[in-house]
């Protein structure tokens, strides 16, 4: 189906509306395509809310660690929200189109989602790095009121960050085209639509997102540094593997979201192709947010503990 922009701008020439590029051409392979993303985001949900609850629930898991797995299940639950659903309707829809303050609040939630889980996860380095480095301070250091703070920061930033960029970018003209080469409004295929010279405005959002995503990835880094160097004097094989696998899942959770995200926002346009950005972006708002709370249950003896147990009372009082 071709776009006619005409149709979708006001008197000022000003595009009003946009439209979502077409997946394939082929029904079928919409079909299908809209079946596999539907059964993920099910299971992002249903793996992401059991872990939020569980930690909830379950005292024993009342801890610094568990406290921002927690967060970091909500980032997710959130992150999906807001791309997938459109996604899905955009398969399934002749008229693949989302109005400005559509797609403005999309690029805002996404955003926020997404600096705040860079920021929560630098948080979560940090808590490794005090429970391993200086365990006899662990208790004061990270304490609860501690714990709130760096994640009310985390949430904080990723507001302040995705209010910023989406007034920057929507107080840009558009007079067309409209079609967005992209599955959902995210910052580089949206500021490629916007009249005249934007490199001014490609180099302020890339700087952005220099500061928001590499900052904290840093943070990781520093910590992780620390972390290795003070396993490495351990004497005992036994507390450096204990050591080691209370790291695991982060360091695998940090690859997957950083190793995908920082190719679409930290690599030169001309590095990467639209198709590439589009598979990259499919991965890290579709794939990994269902892979975390796998992750983090396979690995963590407790954590499979307190989701049978919250399993377990949910059966009883079905029953009951």
């Amino acid at each position: 189906m071709s776009l006619n922009c005409s149709l979708w701008q006001d008197d000022s020439v000003s595009v009003k509306h946009f439209a979502f590029a077409k997946f394939s051409e082929v029904t079928e392979q919409c079909f299908l395509l809209f079946t596999l993303i539907l059964l993920i985001f099910s299971a992002s949900l249903t793996g992401n809310a059991l872990i939020a609850f569980a930690i909830w629930t379950n005292p024993v898991l009342h801890t610094p660690m568990y406290f921002f797995l927690a967060n970091l299940s909500l980032l997710e639950i959130g992150y999906t929200c807001s791309v997938i659903p459109k996604m899905l309707q955009s398969l399934v829809s002749e008229v693949q189109g989302v109005s400005q303050k559509g797609c403005a609040t999309q690029m805002f939630f996404f955003t926020l989602f997404g600096i705040s889980e860079c920021c929560l996860l630098a948080a979560m380095a940090l808590d490794r790095y005090v429970a391993i480095c200086s365990p006899l301070h662990y208790a004061t250091r990270m304490s609860r009121g501690v714990c709130v703070h760096l994640a009310m920061v985390s949430w904080g930033v990723g507001c302040i960050v995705g209010l910023g960029q989406t007034n920057y970018i929507f107080s840009l003209n558009f007079c067309g085209p409209c079609e967005i080469d992209h599955f959902f409004c995210d910052l580089p295929p949206i500021l490629a639509l916007a009249c005249g010279d934007t490199s001014h405005n490609e180099a302020a959002v890339f700087a952005v997102a220099i500061l928001c995503i590499s900052s904290p990835f840093l943070l990781i880094i520093a910590s992780y540094s620390r972390i290795l160097a003070a396993v490495l004097i351990m004497p005992s094989p036994e507390g450096r593997q204990k050591a080691l696998s209370t790291c695991s899942s982060h360091l695998f959770v940090v690859t997957l979201f950083y190793g995908s995200g920082s190719v679409t926002y930290l690599m030169p346009k001309a590095s990467h192709s639209p198709g590439m950005d589009k598979l990259l972006a499919l991965f890290y708002t579709v794939v990994t947010p269902m892979l975390n709370p796998i992750i983090y249950s396979l690995r963590n003896n407790e954590v499979k503990a307190a989701l049978w147990r919250t399993l377990g009372k949910k059966k009883v009082l079905t029953h009951g």
